[in-house]
């Protein structure tokens, strides 16, 4: 928060007007100072609302009520950092202090993870051959097939513009040509496009080392051929929070095996289970890496996701996982194409 000096008051202003400041101001807290800026305590809505309960009256001075003991951080502290110690401790606010404890910026939660994702880089993967939708992959890849009139990767990229991302960069190898046709720049859905193209199928790990500069901060990949309305923006909130190299998103899925289930002990029968439902949990194709996991990619070969993230794991830092609850459709075969045209009028 740039303008944070309007939310600054002494310790001997009334409550009263450091409610009015809160009431005023967007960031729902107001630091109490000395005269050379040293942070004091804070104040928020909270606070007021225990000391009127308490019987405070609201002309006595904001230093009876503040907290003395914020959270803060250093001026120099990443914004991953700052992120992850605010969903810790379930703060929304977070002065930033100077070596001699003066106040020099207030971060809250809202305004760091908006800045989190249009920092991210999203990456679709969308170079694959689509082999098991034929014929229809035959003249169109299979990102660019058509859901409710519209292409998959098209409502996959608006999806996640009306979320905040912003910067786009797809994998493309199949038909590339039609890509460029189709999406262009990206200013026609109000993002930035950009393109790297596989000269040999890479797999969905290892088209990563084609981006043009590391990124400094988290990646988004995702593969391009998923119809899903998850929130982008809790994703990567749980990924700071978790300080992880590596998020896995998962699914859960389940099926029902059409016989009765035999179990054996020492070749007699221990039970049998009639048509049993079994549930695992299954990669979703949707992850965030944080530029150390990016390193661990080979410099050349196919490499898929699965093998990353196992490597991931080898270095010590085994990767979160992030279960969806959101809908979720991996379109694989003709039958989920069909049931994507279906399902698209509801999400």
């Amino acid at each position: 928060m740039k303008d944070f000096q309007r939310i600054l008051v002494q310790s001997d202003t009334a409550v009263i007007e450091a409610m009015k400041q809160l009431d005023n101001g967007a960031a729902q807290i107001v630091l109490v100072v000395d005269d050379s800026g040293k942070l004091l305590g804070t104040v928020t809505d909270g606070d007021t609302r225990r000391a009127l309960l308490r019987g405070v009256t609201l002309d006595v001075p904001v230093s009876t009520i503040m907290n003395r003991t914020p959270y803060t951080i250093d001026a120099g502290t990443s914004r991953e950092q700052a992120i992850a110690l605010m969903r810790e401790r379930t703060i929304h606010q977070l002065p930033v202090v100077d070596g001699a404890g003066r106040v020099v910026e207030l971060i809250t939660l809202d305004e760091a993870l908006r800045g989190a994702r249009q920092e991210t880089l999203v990456v679709l993967m969308a170079g694959g051959l689509g082999s098991r939708l034929r014929p229809l992959t035959e003249t169109t890849p299979k990102p660019l097939l058509p859901i409710g009139g519209r292409p998959l990767l098209e409502i996959t990229i608006s999806n996640l513009a009306r979320q905040g991302f912003g910067r786009f960069l797809i994998s493309v190898n199949y038909k590339a040509d039609m890509f460029h046709e189709s999406l262009a720049d990206g200013k026609r859905l109000g993002v930035a496009i950009d393109y790297v193209e596989e000269d040999e199928m890479l797999g969905t790990a290892g088209a990563l080392r084609l981006l043009p500069v590391r990124p400094i901060t988290p990646i988004l990949v995702m593969n391009g051929d998923i119809l899903t309305n998850f929130d982008a923006q809790q994703l990567l909130s749980f990924h700071h929070s978790h300080g992880a190299a590596a998020t896995l998103c998962v699914r859960e899925y389940q099926w029902q095996i059409p016989y009765g289930v035999v179990q054996i002990e020492n070749g007699r029968l221990a039970s049998i289970h009639e048509k049993p439902t079994r549930r695992e949990f299954v990669s979703a194709g949707i992850n965030m890496l944080s530029p150390e996991a990016l390193d661990l990619i080979p410099p050349s070969g196919p490499f898929d996701m699965p093998a990353l993230m196992q490597a991931v794991a080898a270095a010590g830092s085994p990767p979160a996982i992030y279960p969806l609850r959101e809908y979720w459709l991996d379109i694989g075969h003709l039958e989920d194409l069909q049931r994507a045209q279906d399902d698209i009028v509801a999400l």
